[in-house]
């Protein structure tokens, strides 16, 4: 059988109810995956004790894992490119809840630091063929539903998952949350193995072959530019909210978790639209949330002395940088041509520059001036993201005219 005739005989097995729990099952990944990446933050002091470190060595662990997904991204999807999706699918999945066991198990902070850099390794990957799949189960329309449909399972965790999992840290112990992000992890397996027909890979494509048209792609750099810049915007406010709800809003320490789940609330809210703004135009959805993400920094900055006024703010923030998130992967999908797998998963290592570049221009703003600043630096990052978009959108004009 052709692997085109094996595609079709596969679609054809797709009914409504077999998309919908394959969906449950591609974003109970996501949440597995959403929740394990967060949840060091919330129990960092107990990791810290733990290990016999200083929290701000523990704070290692975090860009140990957020190395990982950059590494991991072109490395698998350089190997793995011509492999059947479903099979990808339940090894990487495996392969996160085996890192997550080694993660709990770890017996000191040299084991927890490579443990963690590992499990940031199918991170991309995952989303990345999780997304191929959704969108090869959809219909051409719906392509950004289904997308925002897997994404939703992380958007999810940072409101029910982490909040839980840092619980559990706290009561249980600092290993208690990894052992249930393995548990996890293996369920999606159980999942994906029940509902996700059988897609083949490209015989076709070769790691060369898609890094090669993937990496001299102008519009590939540009998409994955905007991503890096513009989304870190976000994290430049959302990474130092604590100080900024209790220094600059003047409010107690109780109320930065509300803070934490306005955030987490906004994902969700944004992802579930980000699907739908995609029927209508994912390069005008790009541009309007980039737009979007520096008026609400700005109005970030503006309200942050402001208390409980802040909250709604900082749920819009997360809503229009859902938008953005969601329609960058669409786009990237989109421009990477044949090398779907590497433009399907490199999304996430620029979202994760993204953290990174976010968080350091947030501690430059404190350092400099005060946290206040912290998101009119990340309006600036936003509107630099816009700025790419539209230098992107305006040689896809121009070669759709000549």
């Amino acid at each position: 059988m052709t692997d085109t005739a094996s595609t079709e005989t596969a679609l054809r097995q797709v009914t409504p109810v077999r998309f919908a729990i394959a969906m449950i099952a591609l974003a109970t990944g996501g949440f597995a995956i959403g929740t394990t990446e967060f949840v060091t933050m919330g129990v960092l002091p107990e990791i810290a004790e733990g290990v016999g470190v200083r929290t701000s060595t523990a704070g290692h662990l975090i860009s140990a894992y957020a190395v990982g997904v950059v590494v991991g991204v072109p490395i698998l999807s350089f190997f793995v490119a011509h492999l059947p999706r479903k099979g990808l699918l339940l090894s990487l999945m495996a392969a996160y809840a085996l890192f997550n066991v080694l993660s709990a198990a770890a017996v000191d902070y040299q084991m927890l630091l490579v443990a963690r850099f590992l499990d940031g390794l199918p991170h991309g990957a995952y989303f990345g063929v999780a997304s191929i799949v959704a969108t090869s189960m959809a219909a051409p329309k719906h392509r950004g539903r289904a997308v925002a449909l897997v994404m939703l399972g992380l958007s999810v965790a940072n409101v029910v998952g982490v909040p839980f999992a840092t619980w559990l840290g706290q009561t249980a112990g600092w290993r208690a949350p990894y052992a249930a992000a393995a548990g996890l992890a293996l369920l999606t397996v159980v999942l994906v193995q029940l509902s996700v027909p059988h897609f083949p890979g490209d015989p076709n494509a070769t790691g060369r072959s898609e890094a090669g048209r993937f990496f001299t792609n102008k519009q590939v750099w540009l998409t994955m530019l905007a991503g890096a810049i513009g989304f870190g915007g976000m994290f430049a406010a959302y990474s130092y909210i604590a100080p900024i709800v209790t220094d600059t809003a003047g409010l107690a320490a109780g109320a930065v978790p509300w803070f934490v789940f306005a955030f987490g609330t906004g994902m969700v809210v944004g992802t579930w639209i980000a699907g739908e703004l995609a029927r209508w135009s994912v390069m005008g959805s790009l541009l309007a949330s980039s737009l979007g993400m520096v008026a609400v920094l700005a109005l970030f900055w503006l309200v942050a002395p402001a208390g409980w006024w802040l909250a709604p703010v900082a749920f819009l923030t997360t809503a229009v940088a859902s938008v953005l998130v969601i329609n960058l992967q669409v786009r990237l999908m989109d421009v990477a041509d044949d090398a779907v797998t590497l433009g399907a998963a490199m999304n996430h290592a620029s979202l994760n520059i993204a953290n990174a570049l976010g968080a350091f221009a947030g501690g430059v703003a404190l350092d400099v001036w005060s946290v206040r600043e912290a998101p009119l630096v990340g309006a600036g990052l936003a509107a630099a993201g816009l700025l790419v978009l539209v230098w992107s959108t305006s040689i896809h004009r121009r070669r759709a005219q000549s």
